[in-house]
C-alpha cells in the first residue's frame, strides 16, 4: 500500500544480504516450525490483533494458506507488525519470511531492492475520502483543500501529480506515520485524506462518525498489491505464488472449506488433482511439499471469495464490493494459471 522511497544504496546494500540469506528458506521455515509473516501494524480488515494478540484479515489468511501448504496447519504463523518505513528493510535482513502488507508491485521494487513479486492478492488504487459535509463529488472538485498524506511514499508523489496534471490547487499536510495522519484528518486539520483505496475503507471504519464521511470515484494511480519474498530462492517464491493461485482456483472450482473433503471424490480428474486425491499426482512434490498442499489450505481458510468476504467484503464494517477482484469468470482480474 505505502511505498516508502529507500535510497537505491541502501536498497542495494542490504539486497546483497538478504540474497545470501534467503537461498533455502522453505529448509528454514520448516526447522523452525513457523512462517514469520511481516504484516501491517494495524489495518481493519487485512491485518489486525485484537487485545489478545490473535491476528485476523484478509492479508493474515494469506500468511495462514502458506502456512497450511507447508506444514497442513493454518496456524504454524508468527506475526511481525512492519511500518511503511521498516518492512522492506525485514524482510530484506531476513528478519521475516515473507511480506503480506498491503505492498504495491512495482519495477523498483522488483529491481533495486531485490525483491520477487507474482501473484496479486489485491487490485487496488489511490483515491481520497473527505467529509460529507464538504459536498464534493469528485475529485476534480477539490482545487485548494488541504490533504492529508504520509510522507515518504509514492502516495505523496501520485497526489502532486494528479493534481499538477489538472490544474489544480491543494495544500499537502503531510506526516510520517500512519496514525498522525489518521489523526489529524479526525481532527479536521484537512479537507481530504489521500491513500490506497483499500486503506481509506479501513480507516473511515476507525473515524467517530464513519458514515460522515464518503471515499470520491476517481481512481488515480494502479496498485497492484502482492506478496514479496526476496530474490535468490526459487523454490519458496513458487511457494508463496502457488499458495495464492490455490485459493483463486478452489474458487473457480467451487470447492470450499466447508465441501473440501466431499470434493476430494469429484469426478473431475482436474479438482481431484488440484487436491492431491490422484495417485499420480506430483504437483505438491515438484514444489517441495506433500501432494494435498492445496486440500490443506483451502481446509485451513477456504478458497479467496471466502478469504475476501469473511474479512472485506460486501457484508462487513468495510463493505469492499469485489470489483477487480473477482473472477475472471466473472469480469474481474483474478485469474489462475492451471495447476497441473
Amino acid at each position: 500500500m505505502k511505498k516508502t522511497l529507500l535510497s537505491a544504496a541502501i536498497g542495494a546494500a542490504v539486497f546483497g544480504l538478504g540474497t545470501a540469506a534467503s537461498a533455502a528458506t522453505l529448509d528454514d521455515v520448516k526447522a523452525k516450525g513457523f512462517v514469520q509473516c511481516g504484516v501491517n501494524t494495524g489495518l481493519a480488515g487485512f491485518a489486525q490483533p485484537d487485545s489478545s494478540g490473535n491476528w485476523t484479515g484478509f492479508d493474515v489468511d494469506y500468511c495462514k494458506a502458506i502456512a497450511a501448504a507447508v506444514f497442513g496447519d493454518a496456524t504454524k504463523v508468527r506475526y511481525t507488525p512492519t511500518t511503511a518505513q521498516s518492512r522492506f528493510t525485514a524482510l530484506q535482513s531476513g528478519e521475516v519470511d515473507v511480506l503480506v502488507r498491503n505492498t504495491t508491485w512495482t519495477i523498483s521494487r522488483d529491481t533495486a531492492l531485490g525483491f520477487n513479486f507474482r501473484y496479486v492478492n489485491y487490485y487496488d488504487g489511490q483515491g481520497f475520502m473527505v467529509p460529507k459535509s464538504l459536498n464534493v463529488k469528485s475529485a476534480l472538485e477539490l482545487s485548494g483543500a488541504a490533504v492529508c498524506v504520509q510522507s515518504g511514499t509514492t502516495t505523496e508523489l501520485n497526489l502532486a501529480d494528479y493534481f499538477r496534471a489538472n490544474n489544480l490547487q491543494y495544500n499537502p499536510v503531510v506526516f510520517e506515520k500512519l496514525e498522525e495522519v489518521n489523526a489529524a484528518y479526525q481532527a479536521g486539520r484537512c479537507d481530504v485524506y489521500t491513500t490506497d483505496q483499500s486503506g481509506l475503507y479501513s480507516t473511515r471504519l476507525a473515524l467517530s462518525n464513519p458514515d460522515d464521511h464518503m471515499i470520491l470515484p476517481e481512481i488515480i494511480s494502479k496498485e497492484p498489491l502482492a506478496p514479496a519474498v526476496r530474490q535468490g530462492d526459487d523454490k519458496w517464491f513458487d511457494i508463496v505464488t502457488w499458495a495464492g493461485y490455490a485459493l483463486v482456483q478452489a474458487e473457480e472450482f467451487g470447492i470450499t472449506q466447508a465441501n473440501v473433503d466431499e470434493m476430494k471424490n469429484s469426478t473431475n480428474p482436474d479438482i481431484k488433482r488440484f487436491l492431491g486425491a490422484e495417485a499420480d499426482t506430483k504437483i505438491g512434490t515438484d514444489l517441495g511439499l506433500t501432494n494435498d498442499w492445496a486440500y490443506n489450505i483451502v481446509k485451513g481458510v477456504g478458497n479467496y471469495g471466502e478469504v475476501f468476504e469473511r474479512n472485506i467484503g460486501a457484508n462487513t464494517p468495510l463493505k469492499i464490493e469485489r470489483g477487480l477482484n473477482a473472477l475472471w469468470t466473472k469480469g474481474g482480474l483474478q485469474y489462475a494459471p492451471p495447476i497441473r
